[in-house]
């Protein structure tokens, strides 16, 4: 009986011991582990990235980009209508391309009423071009204003030390119009030389080389392609530093502004290049040709959205400095 005591006692003890063992082990581990998370999120980079998707978050970054999706897609209706009326203006003074056009149609589409229909639509919009254009104009400047002012509020959100709307910003409504007016003309000169730039320079590059006879040389084709992703990420840089610096109307450290503005720009390119492989696609099934056009557009809008407010909070969390003890709970 005393042998059997001594046994269950010793076994014990080896169970306690090798217990004990075991929590020391995962009392190190952990410590191991922690000691490498924080190594990590010391280091200055992702320390940034941690600070700017914090910030993102407690801004309402999602739901930001969200509403900007929103109002951008919305704000193509105006658009679509001046562009039908510009269209028909075109075609109304040029009989042989509005015949070609219908006959077009008739030869590609075998649905007889969907061809009716499309032939229908286009001689409204020609007969109703200058009602249709002006109302679109008026409203697509409207919708563009308005887009312009929530965006620039949105980045403001991200960009600000206390997330909370400033006194100096209870201005005149028509005083703020016309600024976010002025505004817009600005991103279209923007968007016009940046779109301008890439192209110009895809196309003298193009015929740069194939004047010079290189366009046969394979290990070539990579610097060519380097050449080009170089200018349209320059292209890019022009267009963010334009909504980074001059649209919200807010002063940042030159260094924190060229860096975050670098960010969107490498960003951008990616979003196009993704959406250039994605929407071929989508338009290969029969629900893709009917729906993966607006998809398509609505996930480069959002995509664009939460990748320029991202990077707005990337400016603003640049110092950890900047961002000790000056957040605020809510709007």
């Amino acid at each position: 009986m005393s042998n059997m005591q001594d046994k269950e006692q010793k076994d014990a003890g080896k169970l306690k011991s090798s217990l004990n063992k075991s929590i020391d082990n995962s009392k190190k581990a952990l410590t191991f582990s922690m000691k490498v998370v924080n190594f990590i999120c010391a280091i200055p980079f992702i320390a940034h990235l941690i600070r700017t998707a914090q910030r993102f978050t407690d801004r309402m970054g999602n739901q930001f980009g969200a509403a900007i999706t929103y109002f951008s897609f919305l704000s193509l209706i105006p658009v679509l209508m001046f562009t039908f009326a510009a269209a028909g203006f075109v075609l109304a003074s040029n009989p042989e391309l509005l015949e070609r056009l219908v006959r077009g149609i008739s030869a590609n589409i075998s649905d007889p009423t969907l061809a009716n229909t499309l032939e229908r639509t286009i001689d409204t919009a020609i007969r109703q071009r200058t009602t249709v254009g002006l109302t679109g104009l008026a409203l697509a400047v409207y919708s563009g204003v308005n887009w312009v002012n929530n965006l620039r509020l949105a980045i403001l959100a991200q960009s600000r030390p206390v997330w909370e709307r400033n006194e100096d910003e209870h201005e005149k409504i028509y005083f703020r119009y016309l600024r976010d007016f002025l505004a817009l003309i600005g991103l279209l000169i923007a968007l016009i030389v940046t779109i301008t730039l890439t192209s110009v320079a895809g196309s003298a590059q193009a015929t740069i080389v194939r004047t010079l006879g290189l366009d046969s040389i394979e290990w070539l084709r990579p610097v060519w392609t380097l050449i080009g992703l170089t200018i349209s990420i320059t292209a890019n840089f022009l267009l963010f530093l334009w909504i980074f610096w001059i649209l919200p109307r807010m002063q940042h450290r030159r260094s924190s502004l060229l860096k975050g503005t670098l960010l969107a720009a490498i960003g951008f390119e990616v979003i196009k290049s993704v959406m250039t492989w994605i929407l071929p696609n989508l338009a290969s099934s029969p629900s893709g040709a009917a729906f993966g056009s607006v998809l398509g557009l609505m996930a480069f809008f959002y995509f664009f959205a939460r990748l320029t407010l991202f990077c707005a909070a990337w400016i603003a969390t640049d110092d950890p400095k900047d961002t000790t003890d000056k957040e605020a709970v809510t709007p």
